[in-house]
């Protein structure tokens, strides 16, 4: 669960900062491009669902001092976490670069390259960079936002893999017998 909460919050922070940077220039699409932030915040969902379901596996020892939890048990549970969590830490980190870059892009795309900040939003703006006109810029940056949310969804399924290979390995079980 720490690896996927340090996944989790480390794409949170590197969207979060393309967010706030893109915000500066063009603050329309702020909305608009918090998916990455949401797509980052989900992966420690999954290494919480993981911890939850290992733990109900583990059973305390009898009164005798005998326990029925197994070494191989604790291999299983041990690798389910492991790869739960480490499919969460990379792809955090893949989802902070991928919504740090491609928000920024998004911004600069549909706001034709001009600052909002630089040149007041009246919205009149017709010239852009290179000329286009608003709603060609708008169409370009939808277009770019479309192939950012394809490679979002791709670095979320890494962690999603990662999750359903956890609870296939926690299913495995040998229960320790004749100690009692």
């Amino acid at each position: 669960m720490i690896l996927a909460n340090f996944g989790s919050a480390w794409g949170t922070w590197k969207a979060g900062l393309g967010v706030c940077k893109m915000g500066i220039d063009y603050p329309k699409g702020v909305i608009k491009n918090i998916v990455p932030i949401v797509m980052a915040g989900v992966l420690g969902i999954y290494g919480l669902i993981v911890a939850v379901i290992l733990t109900q596996a583990i059973r305390p020892p009898s009164s005798g001092g005998y326990t029925t939890y197994s070494m191989y048990n604790g291999y299983a549970h041990m690798a389910a976490g492991l790869c739960c969590g480490i499919s969460c830490l990379a792809a955090g980190g893949t989802i902070g670069v991928i919504g740090d870059a491609g928000v920024q892009a998004f911004g600069l795309k549909a706001s034709g390259g001009k600052r909002a900040w630089a040149e007041g939003s009246d919205g009149d703006g017709d010239v852009g960079m290179g000329g286009n006109s608003e709603a060609a810029n708008a169409e370009a940056a939808n277009k770019l936002y479309v192939g950012l949310l394809i490679m979002l969804i791709f670095s979320e399924a890494l962690a999603l893999y990662g999750l359903i290979v956890a609870l296939i390995l926690s299913q495995h079980t040998y229960v320790c017998e004749g100690n009692e």
